[in-house]
């Protein structure tokens, strides 16, 4: 499986709510990627802005380097082809 070519730059930021079997699903298929723990995690219930933009859809994938976001549901391909994985 390939690495991300994410710079120590770029971050990543998943968007989720707790008891979300979809956002575990997200968090597994991003450690299959090898992201480990490198992205930072955002509960939205705790923002009523993030709430109102995103509440039935997380899980969410953000890249901050250039504001794209992932929206479930992805697989393998469309977390590497986000990411741009070497391969």
């Amino acid at each position: 499986m390939g690495k991300a070519r994410m710079n120590s730059v770029s971050q990543l930021i998943l968007y989720f709510q707790p008891d979300c079997h979809l956002c575990d699903e997200a968090e597994s298929l991003m450690h299959t990627q090898g992201l480990g723990e490198s992205y930072q995690k955002v509960d939205i219930e705790t923002d009523l802005e993030l709430l109102k933009r995103y509440g039935i859809h997380v899980p969410v994938l953000k890249r901050e380097d250039n504001q794209q976001e992932l929206f479930w549901p992805f697989d393998q391909v469309d977390l590497a082809g986000f990411l741009g994985v070497d391969r």
